[in-house]
């Protein structure tokens, strides 16, 4: 604080100061010395030039460059043990301090060896044996000092006794006996494994989200006890869970609502109101909005503060996409080459208010056209459907001109998707001696089940694809044809496992089987189209995209009406220093036939080993295959899982 202090000042003190003012200036008059002994010296009040503040700066990196840490700390033990210790005492904080004395650095010694007991604690390691000493290293360009701690963990403790206990609504929920038995079956932490903090925080907190994942999104941890007897190495640990009320799903309050009609928010999430609360059923509603394409961003909540659980809304904040877009795309297969796509979306078609999404694609051996448009689904999740494509791709030996138009309806569900329809193809064969064009009607009706783990990258489970086709050729004479397919892929983990963890690191056998069938007199003419061709990255590896198809008596080949693929691939996740990795190798062996009667169907084999690399877009799939019907190596490169 400045305070004013009036001081009594005689009158001819002013006139003399001022006097001895003007004296001064009249100084600078005056001859000036040959050589200044300051010059070149910076000088306080004046600005640097560059060249002299980087010499400087240098000067000052480089006296930061030779000063020592006030000390060095060497942790000896258990190589676990030592490198957690090395990364997390606190004494390692202080090295850098210079003006730390002998009374200081005894002070932190004594708080290190408590913070050390501490740490090992965590670790499961009670009883442990610590030996501080501080030797002194003034040779060393290090730091003058050096504090070893010497460690022996001793026994690790185990985990004796396990209780698990519930408060709330759970505790006497007949209907939710279920759920408790999950949650202890599943308990992480068991007796008789070594006890950790880390194991016994994660132990809790898995349970807590099986509890909170159904009917009791408000549960919470109540009391938890860790007892240690460290004499005996054991410890009894115990939980109480605390439900609260049950909840049912309430209404979908929409926010963020401009431009799209509220009800068809809600016909596509279909969201289960008056049911009980599931939290995989509100990522599901939540996720059906998001590829909806009408919403840019989307997120699902439950309001608990709503005072109602048994008719708690729902509240879906939404910021909705543009009414049309254009998507510009480039990428590469092994298959095809590079490609370049064009996208159109527009969420609302004029008159008809459906969304349609319009296609440019050029690759090096496909070229096509396309526009499907989709209507809201209805309140059981159908929706009318129509699309039409014009396509030029290399086909076998030849290149085919096809066209395809097609209309009905369809269902996609959590794991089942649905469908049927009417479609017309049309395809014409360009090349020497190129079979005659055709032209088909058909009515059609798919089914595909998906019960894998993991959607993006499973590691167990199956899926199921069907279709079913009846219908009559339009060129030449008139003759009805059906066509069946069917494929189906399983992936089958090896050996046993009770955790978690151990279930990630077992290896898996995927199996793959393909198969379909087109039934019609030997002179019906059947669009290519709708005939078989395989080989490829996701096919038959070791050779190129739709290499294998029944070979004519000139060497050419032509679509086949009948196909058969069979796939086992043997999949390892690799580890590194006992950590999973993202990284797996596989070893694979592929074989797959066509041809127009089934005794002639000769299986073409390919055989090789890969690498699948789980980044944060899906998995990286890379194989290398050696056809061994074409005695030919082909590279094999793809992104992502579909089924």
């Amino acid at each position: 604080m400045v305070r004013a202090v009036s001081v009594f000042v005689p009158a001819w003190l002013p006139a003399f100061v001022f006097s001895g003012v003007l004296l001064l200036q009249g100084c600078s008059l005056l001859p000036k010395k040959d050589k200044d002994p300051t010059e070149g010296q910076p000088v306080a009040g004046l600005v640097r030039s560059s060249n002299e503040a980087a010499e400087e700066d240098k000067g000052d990196g480089k006296e930061k460059a030779d000063k020592r840490d006030a000390f060095t700390v060497d942790v000896r033990g258990p190589e676990d043990v030592r490198d957690y210790l090395k990364l997390h005492l606190e004494i390692q904080r202080y090295r850098e301090l210079d003006d730390l004395g002998a009374t200081e650095i005894s002070r932190l010694m004594v708080a290190a060896e408590a913070n050390a007991r501490e740490l090992l604690g965590t670790l499961g390691y009670f009883t442990p044996t610590l030996t501080l000493e501080l030797n002194e290293t003034p040779q060393s360009t290090k730091a003058p000092r050096e504090i070893v701690i010497s460690v022996s963990p001793g026994d690790i403790t185990k985990v004796s006794n396990v209780q698990i206990s519930y408060a709330g609504a759970i505790a006497d929920d007949a209907k939710a006996e279920a759920q408790r038995d999950s949650i202890r079956t599943d308990w992480a932490l068991r007796a008789g494994q070594p006890f950790t903090q880390q194991a016994w925080d994660s132990a809790k907190t898995t349970a807590l989200r099986s509890l909170t994942a159904k009917r009791f999104p408000t549960g919470n941890i109540e009391i938890s006890r860790a007892e240690v007897d460290a004499d005996r190495h054991e410890a009894r640990l115990s939980a109480t869970y605390q439900s609260g009320p049950a909840y049912k799903f309430g209404p979908l309050e929409l926010r963020g609502i401009k431009r799209y009609d509220p009800d068809g928010a809600r016909r596509i999430a279909r969201l289960p109101s008056g049911q009980d609360y599931d939290q995989q059923k509100l990522l599901d509603a939540q996720q059906r909005l998001a590829s909806s394409g009408y919403y840019d961003s989307v997120f699902l909540t439950l309001d608990t503060d709503s005072g109602n659980p048994l008719a708690a809304p729902v509240i879906a904040q939404l910021r909705e996409a543009p009414l049309q877009k254009v998507v510009l795309g480039v990428g590469f297969t092994t298959d095809n080459g590079a490609r370049l796509s064009i996208d159109h979306i527009h969420n609302q078609v004029p008159l008809l208010g459906w969304r349609a999404v319009s296609r440019l694609s050029l690759d090096q051996d496909i070229k096509s056209l396309s526009t499907e448009l989709n209507a809201i689904p209805d309140d059981r999740g159908w929706r009318w459907f129509t699309g039409a494509e014009l396509k030029s791709e290399q086909s076998g030996s030849y290149v085919v001109d096809s066209g395809r138009l097609r209309g009905g309806r369809n269902k996609s569900g959590d794991h089942i998707d649905r469908s049927y329809f009417l479609q017309y193809d049309y395809a014409q064969n360009r090349g020497i001696d190129a079979p005659p064009s055709a032209s088909a009607v058909t009515a059609n009706w798919g089914w595909t089940g998906r019960y894998f783990d993991d959607n993006a990258s499973p590691s167990r489970g199956y899926g199921l694809a069907l279709e079913v086709a009846a219908g009559y050729t339009l060129t030449g004479m008139q003759t009805p044809f059906t066509r069946t397919y069917a494929r189906w892929l399983g992936v089958v983990p090896l050996g046993s496992a009770e955790d978690k963890e151990t279930r990630a690191r077992r290896s898996r056998l995927q199996l793959r089987v393909e198969g379909g069938a087109v039934s019609a007199k030997d002179s019906a003419q059947i669009p290519s189209t709708l005939m078989f061709l395989t080989g490829g990255d996701t096919t038959v590896r070791g050779y190129s995209y739709k290499q294998i198809g029944t070979v004519r008596p000139d060497g050419q080949i032509v679509a086949g009406r009948y196909l058969g693929v069979m796939s086992a691939e043997w999949q390892r996740p690799f580890v590194y220093k006992d950590k999973l990795t993202a990284w797996e190798s596989v070893v694979f062996v592929d074989a797959g036939a066509v041809a127009d009667k089934p005794g002639d169907l000769k299986p073409k084999v390919g055989v090789g080993v890969g690498a699948r690399w789980r980044s944060p877009v899906g998995p990286v799939q890379a194989d290398l295959a050696y056809g061994v019907d074409s005695k030919k190596f082909r590279l094999h490169f793809r992104l992502g899982f579909n089924f």
